[in-house]
């Protein structure tokens, strides 16, 4: 059955992926997007983002934040899938106003249009983050699952890095987080998206709509911004390697991520959407696979074919998690989602992207002097 569907922020990254996915599929699609230099750079309508949709969609110039925008972009819509958001860990830390504003603000927004006026809306789909669960699950060998708190900056300034039972004091090993793992975000950009799917499926289960978050994990792939220095590693690394600049590698090199293809991200997001029973819950959508950053970093210098000093230099920043890996039982068994690409074959599609891309001055060690301004890099 084909929708009417809004997608905000649906000329970023993982929006436009969608977006496109979706028209392919049968589906009207109207994208919300305010084209942030950001992600879009400084001539955005010739982005190859929004190139690759601004023929195919329905597009609306403008923000989360503005009732007359919003107003706009709902008008005959059936579904509405939110990712418009600021994104960034480290960021978040010191724009605290402005993600609060944009995620917080924009998305209480669109949900009192929602309730308030006469829009058709049938369902809600709202992008989440692993973010919202902090250091997420672990076991003790003592006490059993563990659910620890933020890692002390003290440990962290002595080496040690792990995450430790609260109990005990003795190292906790990670396992696989499932949905019913208490939230404990560790930063403000995982509190804003707490925030964002709370709202979700409050507003949801109160209108008798069906609402979806889907809690992303380390989303990787062709068209993720190369310039933007608060995007995820593979693309600030790959940059770095191309520009033969070095790599400050955080911590130990040893801290893990669960990296998901696009194509798998775009893959659960659709089965959500196109779900007819009514729904209403959070899912994780990820690899199932931690992959530490020592690595990454070799694999992208490997496929790459190049190399570039690598230091491993025990700063960390104030808001990052130590481990994470989702347990995707809930969306395989609830909405048949399965990844289909590994990490392997993930970095040669996007080394191929890469490569065909030209080489961008990256503002890498820019973010990192504001983080250190800020007192967020130790």
């Amino acid at each position: 059955m084909a929708h009417n569907i809004l997608v905000t922020g649906g000329a970023g990254f993982i929006g436009s992926a969608l977006s496109l996915q979706l028209v392919t599929r049968g589906h009207h699609v109207r994208v919300l997007d305010n084209l942030s230099p950001q992600i879009h750079g400084a001539n955005p309508e010739s982005s190859p983002l929004f190139c690759s949709i601004h023929d195919k969609v329905e597009f609306v110039h403008g923000s989360v934040t503005s009732r007359a925008d919003l107003m706009k972009a709902l008008l005959g819509m059936d579904m509405v899938v939110h990712l418009a958001a600021e994104t960034g860990t480290g960021q978040s830390m010191y724009a605290i106003q402005h993600y609060s504003n944009v995620n917080i603000g924009g998305t209480a927004l669109l949900l009192d249009l929602i309730a308030n006026e006469p829009f058709p809306i049938r369902k809600i789909v709202v992008a989440s983050s692993r973010a919202v669960y902090g250091e997420g699950k672990y076991v003790c060998p003592q006490h059993g699952n563990v659910f620890p708190l933020s890692r002390s900056a003290e440990d962290m300034e002595n080496g040690d890095f792990e995450v430790h039972c609260f109990a005990c004091g003795v190292p906790a090993r990670l396992i696989p987080t499932d949905e019913e793992t208490p939230v404990r975000p560790a930063s403000i950009y995982g509190i804003t998206k707490l925030a964002q799917e709370q709202m979700v499926l409050t507003i949801g289960k109160a209108l008798g709509i069906s609402a979806l978050a889907f809690r992303y994990q380390n989303v990787y792939g062709p068209g993720q911004s190369l310039s933007n220095p608060y995007t995820g590693i593979l693309s600030i690394f790959s940059s770095r390697i191309r520009n033969g600049g070095s790599i400050n590698i955080f911590e130990d090199g040893k801290e893990s991520r669960d990296f998901v293809f696009i194509d798998d991200v775009v893959t659960a997001t659709v089965k959500g959407i196109e779900h007819e029973a009514p729904l209403t819950g959070v899912f994780n959508v990820g690899s199932g696979v931690a992959t530490d950053v020592l690595t990454i970093t070799n694999t992208l210098e490997r496929m790459l074919g190049q190399t570039v000093p690598v230091k491993v230099s025990g700063q960390f920043r104030l808001g990052d998690i130590r481990h994470n890996v989702a347990d995707l039982t809930k969306v395989q068994a609830v909405l048949g989602f399965n990844p289909s690409i590994s990490i392997e074959e993930g970095l040669r599609r996007f080394v191929a992207w890469v490569t065909d891309e030209g080489v961008l001055a990256d503002r890498y060690e820019e973010s990192l002097r504001e983080l250190e301004a800020k007192g967020l890099l130790k």
